[in-house]
């Protein structure tokens, strides 16, 4: 079963209070060092599962909308960005091809199933533009062990292959895989100096030593 709202209030509130200032650093160096290159900066872009904000309020771009079940999160978002809070497996209150870019990080491993991430990925597909990009960066489980399942809401085992299939079984077209992208979680981790993270984001040969989590960058395919 999917979090109810209050659980996951609950959840996010514990997980990530107390490191928010930090995460929001971070963020702000991974958007404007990387994630930038694929976001125009008069797109319109979705953040999906987008807990406090830290890509949306980050990222250059002309409408910016954010997607959650937790009702917390809307409190996170920066003015102008437009919350919808609801169960993403359900129909997307937005038209067709209204969107250049779908984010979306840490988030397909806490669908409740691999169902729910399939109708996930149709509604996104739906949405986009033809071109337009969905980008996914989650737990690569071939790197991890047990540490996995030190999160309550972790559901779904994700590779980037078989995230990959789904995407490919979906419509889209991939553009770009990365096994290993970014270390496991900012979770009970050391707050390391940011110079650090700017460092890592330009040595992709740093990527294969300590990454767990994948990057794929897939794309709606043109008319």
């Amino acid at each position: 079963m999917t979090n109810t709202p209050q659980e996951l209030s609950k959840i996010y509130h514990r997980r990530f209070v107390r490191t928010a200032a930090y995460r929001d650093k971070v963020w702000k160096i991974l958007t404007a060092s990387f994630f930038s290159r694929w976001v125009r900066t008069d797109a319109t872009v979705l953040d999906l599962g987008c807990g406090y904000g830290e890509f949306i309020n980050n990222i250059r771009a002309a409408r910016k909308l954010a997607m959650d079940l937790n009702p917390d999160a809307g409190r996170h978002l920066a003015a102008g960005t437009e919350f919808l809070q609801q169960d993403c497996s359900a129909p997307w209150p937005l038209p067709d091809n209204s969107l250049n870019v779908v984010f979306t990080s840490n988030f397909f491993e806490h669908l409740p199933d691999k169902n729910s991430l399939s109708l996930t990925l149709r509604h996104a597909l739906r949405c986009l533009k033809p071109g337009g990009l969905l980008i996914a960066v989650g737990p690569n489980v071939k790197y991890l062990h047990g540490e996995y399942w030190d999160f309550f809401d972790h559901h779904v085992y994700l590779t980037e292959a078989s995230l990959g299939e789904a995407v490919e079984i979906e419509g889209y077209q991939i553009d770009l895989i990365h096994p290993c992208f970014l270390p496991f979680t900012m979770v009970k981790a050391p707050e390391y100096p940011l110079f650090f993270v700017r460092l890592y984001i330009a040595m992709p040969w740093l990527w294969r030593i300590w990454g767990r989590q994948f990057l794929i960058v897939a794309r709606k395919p043109p008319l």
